[in-house]
Order: structure tokens, then C-alpha cells, then sequence
């Protein structure tokens, strides 16, 4: 034989001994045959290996290759011939396959027969394995029980005596599975997109959203729903399967910013239809702050009725006491700004005929007009150097100059007037808005002096009456006989 004979000889029975392959090792091969159970892959040389008939078939139970066909697979034994596996999940059914799913950081199949004392049973095989249950799932398990019973994929992280002592986490497997989807996931995650999710865990300021992959955004309370939510528990709970709206995608940190009542129309553009100023209308106080208290009055529409619109009560913050959170009420609308969500309101005070009329929108009155030359009572407000303030009507407010008020100006006129006290006066002027009111004291006893005379003069010219006429002329007769 000659030297290039042997060389070529070498070469050919090179070629055909068996490869070696490693456990977890993705190789490729071609279909040769299939068998009842298994497909017989051909994978370089003498060595042929088999992998499960099952994952080669599609929904309908259809195998989806045929021989000569090239697959990719992955080494899960090479004990008694190479077994392969497309989805890296070992059908382990003894202890070896076992260990070789252990030393090949492959996954297993195992069913969860119970809860046990900070874990789970898990069946594998005919070997009992211990899942803790923080490696029972990503997300936090409220109740133990919703895992009992289920068929999972774990991976194995303990193994020893042989198999008999086996710790497994489903945990590991599914963070996985999220690194291989993440980065594709992330192409559809823009601005604008609507995506479902999962609600992972709900903090005191909103829910953080599983969008899959691993992958949360921050689903912040104040974009849970256009009516003001106190705790995002009241919207979403841990669990809970939704659809959100991506508002923004930070690419630096990988922030997400979700929505839920951007999906919803936005109860602020009917506004300017049917809202306008004057009306009166039922509300619920939400909540008080130090400037005026917050009233709804539908959902997601707010309004603010400020602490000037109140009564004066001669206490600081008294206002405050008399609309705690949950008051409900009739509120008229002094003002309305639809660029900025803002609506001005003022309390009416209950058992009023215009109150009544605000049980709903559709109710909704228009207010009465303050005159000049009405008399009202008000209360004191507070006082200024130029003159004293008089709350005469939620929203209106007018001014009793020192002047107008009766009483000399040595006099102590916070006793005379003290805050929080009534004061009957008479309008004197109003503008066209209605906001700058002028007031006086003085003028309601002119007023009253006038009214009483003119009703004097008008029974002086009425028509006298028999007794009353010959009284009359007696007096005329006894005056005349003096002279």
C-alpha cells in the first residue's frame, strides 16, 4: 500500500469513528428514519442519535420534518447512545437522567404534589424533589395553593445522595426563557404601543406592570384612571391580566411609563358642552387642603372650592371643619379653565332652593345676580386698613368702607365688627363681573327711612275715611273760632 493509500485509509476510519459530544452542547444533524416514539438523527460519522417524536410534531400532532431534513438540538445524555432535545427539557425518568440534567444545567419536567414548610413537593421522575418557594415563580406567591397540582419546568440546582436529596427551582428556568424573549420584546415596546400585561406588585404610588421577558413599567397611580384613586389597590391587584399604553420609554435607565386611563376617553373634553359658569352642581369633597378643598363632580372631573369661597367663622382654618373628606353637597361654578383641567367653585349653602336644584348635571341651575340697592346679610371676613370685607354669598365678597359702616372711626371696629359676626348692609355698587362689590350700613337705615315714608305719603293721599274726615274738619272749625 502505498503512502498516500495509507494516508487516505487514516483519514476515512477518522471520519467514521463516533464523534464526542458534551452534555448541553447544541449540535446539528440530519433526520435518517423515525421510530414509534423517537426520530433517528444522524449526527457526523458513526454517531446517530435520537430525540423525542413529540417535539418534532406541530398543534395538530403532524410531525413537521422528514428524513434528510437538518435540525438543531441540544446534548441532554450521551449514556447509552446521544439523546437530544429541541426545547433543552430533559424527559428525565431515571436518577442517571437526572444527574445528567443536573451536571448539564438542563431542565426538567415535575409536577408540584404539595405545599410543604417553606416550599414545595415536587415529583420527578419517581424521585421526590424540594422547590423553596421563592424559586417557585418570578413574582411573589400570594397564596401557595395556586401551584399545587401544576406540571412545571424546573431546573435542578442541588443533587446529591444519588439523586435521592434534589432541589429544584422553576424560578431559574423562567428567568431564562425571559433573557432569550427580552431583547426582541424590546423592539415593541415604543411609545404609543398597547401591550397586555401582568401586574407584578402594587406599591403605595401605582403597579409595576410584567409586559413579559422580564421587562416591567411603572403603571404610576395618577394614570391609573381620570378620577382621583387614593390607593392603587382600589384599580389592580398582584395577578391581575391587563392593557396598558406605553407613554414613555427612558433608553438610558430602561424606564417604563404605562397608562391605563389613556385607553379610556377624557371626561375633559365635554367639558365646554356641558359645564359653564353660574351652574349648580351636586359634588363630593375628595379631599381639604390648606387653600380650599377638592370636589368631584363626576368622575374625573375636579373642581376646587377655595377657602376664600367660605363663610368666615372667626377661627383660622375654620372653613376646613364643616367640609371634611366624603362631604356632599351643592356647588356653584364660579370659574372655568379647560387648557389647564381647572374649575372654580363655591359651596351653597344646604336647603337653599338653588342647592336643591343640583341633585345631578342634568339639575344644574344658573345663579342669581347681587344688585345695587338690595339689602343683604353677610358676615365679616376680615378687616383692612381702608375697610372691612363681608362674605355675602359663596364667591362674593364685598367691601364696607369705614365710611359706610355708621360707626366713628375712633371707635375699636374689630369690636364692632368682629370676624365671623353678621352684618346687614346695603349694595352700593357692583361691576360687571360681579366680583367688586361695595357695601354700606349706612345706607340700610337711609334705605329703610325712605321705604317707611314713602309708605307714610301713600296712606296720607289715599282717600280719607268718614271717621277719620270729620275729625278732621272738627280740628279745622276749633282752629278757626281761635282766630
Amino acid at each position: 500500500m502505498s503512502e498516500h493509500e495509507e494516508d487516505f485509509a487514516a483519514m476515512f476510519e477518522a471520519s467514521a469513528a463516533a464523534r464526542q459530544f458534551d452534555r448541553g452542547q447544541t449540535i446539528e444533524g440530519t433526520i435518517v428514519g423515525f421510530g414509534p416514539e423517537v426520530a433517528f438523527v444522524n449526527v457526523g460519522g458513526k454517531s446517530e442519535a435520537q430525540l423525542d417524536l413529540a417535539e418534532l410534531k406541530d398543534a395538530d400532532g403532524d410531525v413537521e420534518v422528514s428524513v434528510g431534513d437538518v435540525i438543531q438540538a441540544m446534548v441532554v445524555s450521551t449514556r447509552g447512545g446521544i439523546v437530544l432535545s429541541r426545547k433543552g427539557v430533559r424527559n428525565a425518568a431515571t436518577q442517571r437522567e437526572l444527574e445528567d440534567a443536573f451536571q448539564a444545567g438542563l431542565s426538567v419536567e415535575g409536577k408540584v404534589e404539595k405545599s410543604v414548610k417553606g416550599g414545595y413537593e415536587v415529583r420527578i421522575a419517581r424521585e421526590r424533589a424540594f422547590c423553596p418557594i421563592s424559586q417557585i415563580d418570578i413574582v411573589r406567591t400570594e397564596d401557595p395553593a395556586v401551584h399545587e397540582g401544576q406540571v412545571y419546568v424546573f431546573r435542578i440546582i442541588e443533587y446529591k445522595d444519588g439523586g435521592k436529596n434534589l432541589v429544584v427551582s422553576r424560578r431559574k428556568h423562567l428567568e431564562e426563557e425571559q433573557r432569550a424573549t427580552a431583547a426582541q420584546l424590546r423592539k415593541s415596546i415604543v411609545p404609543g404601543a398597547v401591550l397586555p400585561g401582568r401586574v407584578a406588585s402594587v406599591p403605595a404610588f401605582g403597579a409595576f406592570v410584567d409586559l413579559g421577558g422580564g421587562i416591567q413599567g411603572l403603571l404610576h397611580v395618577s394614570d391609573m384612571s381620570w378620577s382621583r384613586v387614593t390607593s392603587p389597590g382600589e384599580v389592580v391587584a398582584v395577578g391581575d391580566q391587563i392593557t396598558v399604553k406605553v407613554l414613555r420609554v427612558d433608553e438610558a435607565t430602561e424606564k417604563i411609563a404605562l397608562g391605563l386611563k389613556q385607553l379610556l376617553n377624557d371626561p375633559w373634553t365635554a367639558v365646554p358642552t356641558t359645564y359653564e359658569v353660574g351652574q349648580v352642581r351636586a359634588g363630593r369633597v375628595t379631599r381639604v387642603a390648606d387653600f380650599g378643598a377638592f370636589v368631584e363632580l363626576e368622575p374625573g372631573i375636579e373642581g376646587l372650592a377655595h377657602a376664600s369661597t367660605f363663610a368666615p367663622t372667626g377661627r383660622p382654618g375654620g372653613w376646613a371643619k364643616a367640609v371634611p373628606a366624603g362631604t356632599t353637597g351643592a356647588f356653584e361654578i364660579l370659574s372655568i379653565d379647560v387648557a389647564q383641567k381647572r374649575i372654580g367653585l363655591a359651596l351653597l349653602d344646604e336647603g337653599t332652593s338653588r342647592a336643591a336644584g343640583a341633585a345631578s348635571p342634568q339639575g344644574a341651575i344658573k345663579a342669581g345676580a347681587i344688585v345695587p340697592g338690595s339689602i343683604m346679610t353677610g358676615k365679616v371676613e376680615r378687616h383692612e386698613k381702608f375697610g372691612i370685607f363681608v362674605f355675602l354669598a359663596p364667591g362674593r365678597t364685598g367691601l364696607l368702607p369705614f365710611a359706610e359702616t355708621g360707626v366713628p372711626r375712633e371707635m375699636d371696629m374689630l369690636k364692632a365688627f368682629p370676624i365671623g359676626s353678621e352684618v346687614e348692609v346695603a349694595i352700593l355698587e357692583v361691576d360687571p363681573a360681579g366680583r367688586r362689590i361695595r357695601l354700606s350700613k349706612k345706607a340700610v337705615a337711609e334705605q329703610r327711612e325712605q321705604a317707611e315714608l314713602r309708605e307714610y305719603t301713600a296712606r296720607a293721599d289715599a282717600a280719607p275715611t268718614a271717621s277719620l274726615g270729620s275729625l278732621a274738619d272738627s280740628l279745622r272749625n276749633a282752629l278757626g273760632n281761635k282766630r
